[in-house]
């Protein structure tokens, strides 16, 4: 059964930074699209960063610049590397892989990912 499962969360101050994991089973990530997501109460989920099975990288312009995917396909592990973080950071991180075996995504919409994890916490303090 297909599985994701984040770690790293965390409270930092401003300009802090976290390292999130997502360590997957039952597949192997480098088959499909892998994406990184984050909700609050008030929003609907957002995309903030995808990497494709050809290792191609993509962010939301919010992120761009300050937080870096990343994997390690011998582990199954996906990454997110976020830096200078700001308060509006702030929000409960999931990763999920795209529906489509090997398919590109190059919008970062929700409902065209599944197997989503139970996600972590990320509180960023001014």
């Amino acid at each position: 059964q297909a599985q994701l499962v984040e770690s790293g969360g965390g409270s930092v101050q401003s300009g802090g930074s976290l390292r999130l994991s997502c360590a997957a089973s039952g597949y192997t990530i480098s088959s499909y699209y892998m994406g990184w997501f984050r909700q609050t109460p008030e929003n609907e989920r957002e995309g903030v960063a995808g990497i494709g099975s050809d290792g191609n990288t993509n962010y939301a312009d919010s992120v761009k610049g300050r937080f870096t995917i990343s994997r390690d396909m011998s582990k199954d592990t996906l990454y997110l590397e976020m830096s200078s973080l700001k308060p509006e950071d702030t929000a409960m991180y999931y990763c999920a892989r795209g529906y489509r075996r090997g398919f590109h995504y190059t919008l970062l919409r929700a409902q065209d990912f599944t197997s989503w994890g139970q996600g972590t916490q990320v509180t960023v303090s001014s």
